[in-house]
Parts: structure tokens; sequence; C-alpha cells
């Protein structure tokens, strides 16, 4: 490839909504291994990449060529120190927002999340445990780089990652993480449960509660107020 060509389309990527950047080796080689229509790669150092992809990802192949550009391009590229020295683009996938019904896992569904790296972390979660997708309620884009990098790339391993601005009527039982729910080892979780998850401090709004079904809470140790996002949905999601 063009280095100048390549350099271009990675620049672009800032505000192009049809792409998806991938910062780092992590989301670079989830989004190979899950069917991502690279188009360019980047690094500062070529030999250094290749050694980390060497011992990280053995079975990944690279669709293009790696384009090995000077510090000051480089700096200008990233914006900002990345954890490893690759910086990539692809085309945004077309996938829903939500599941079809018969696509198999929970669904979690985030309620205005408000940290992009925490949006990351519950894609990456959900993406280990099989779930059937990840749903935004709200502003918040799931496949911004810095949810992209936190999500290691794994949205392109969801069958459904998107937003909504108001959760639609969907076939499945609407479950809600709710600190006056019953314990969930006790109340159990369908399978194809839709999870609903609230911010830390301000939980879920009253309309996405009254929806719900079945309410459930992670027991915790009293004094203790509240788990991060992720990790909250690590549990519901592993019950």
């Amino acid at each position: 490839m063009d280095q100048a060509y390549g350099v271009a389309l990675l620049r672009s990527a800032r505000r192009d909504p049809s792409v998806v950047r991938l910062e780092g080796v992590h989301a670079l080689k989830h989004a190979l291994r899950f069917g991502a229509s690279v188009t360019a790669i980047a690094t500062p150092d070529r030999d250094q990449l290749q050694r980390l992809l060497a011992d990280l990802a053995p079975d990944v192949v690279l669709p293009v060529e790696v384009i090995e550009v000077d510090a000051d391009t480089w700096r200008d590229l990233v914006g900002r120190e990345l954890p490893s020295p690759a910086l990539a683009v692809a085309h945004r996938p077309d996938v829903p927002a939500l599941p079809t019904p018969d696509v198999p896992g929970r669904l979690v569904v985030l309620e205005h999340p408000r940290h992009l790296g925490n949006l990351g972390a519950v894609v990456r979660v959900a993406a280990a445990a099989g779930a059937a997708g990840v749903c935004v309620v709200g502003d918040a884009d799931p496949w911004h780089p810095t949810a992209v990098r936190a999500g290691a790339g794994l949205q392109f391993a969801l069958p459904a990652c998107g937003r909504v601005d108001v959760l639609p009527e969907i076939e499945r039982p609407l479950v809600a993480l709710d600190p006056d729910g019953d314990d969930l080892d006790v109340a159990g979780l369908p399978p194809d449960a839709a999870v609903l998850l609230g911010t830390e401090r301000g939980g879920l709004s009253p309309d996405l509660l009254a929806r719900a079904v079945g309410r459930v809470r992670i027991p915790m140790r009293p004094g203790v107020s509240s788990l991060n996002l992720a990790t909250a949905a690590a549990v519901v999601m592993y019950a």
C-alpha cells in the first residue's frame, strides 16, 4: 500500500463513522480473528510489531502491508500514547443494535453509560461470556475508538453491538440490576434475558426499571454501595 494513502486513511478515521480505529495490538488481533475488514495498519516500529504479533497472535494473518511511519507522523496519528505500537482502520460492520430473538445468550443493555472505557470493558466481558450482544441506550457509541481499545476490539466478536435512543419492545425478558431486587444467587436469570444496567450513581431510569419483569441485585458486604459497571456486568453474565 502507498504510505501516503495509508496515512490518509488512518487520519480520516477520526471523523468517518463508517470505519473503526483499532488502537493497539490486542484490538487489532481480535478484530482480525473475528472477521474485521482491515484496510490500513501503521506502526513506528515494524519489527517490534511483528514480534508482538508472533508472540500474542501467531494465528493472525495481516491482510495488508504494515506502514512504518516516523515519530512525528506517529504522534500526529495517535494523539496519545498507545499500549502497543499498532494503529489500524477497519470497515465498521453492519451489525444491529439488538440481536434477533433466536440469537443465544443474554443481552447486556447499558443505559446512559458515562465512561467509554467502562463501556468497552463491558463489551470485553460480554464477548468472553458468549453474550448475544451489548446495546447502549443513549449517546455513547460502543464503536468509539476509546471503547474499542478498552474492549480489545471484541466488538467484532458480538452478534449485535450498537446504540438506540430508546429501548424498543424486544422478545426477551427484561431483568434489571437493582439494589432493591432479589439476590442474584437466589433469583437466577433466564438464559435469554436482557439484563439492564444503569449508572453507578443513579442506577436505571424509572421508565426502564418499570419495564423489567424481574429485579436482581449483587449481594455485597454492608457498607459497600456499588461496583464498577464492567465488574457488575461480569458478575451477572457469569451467574
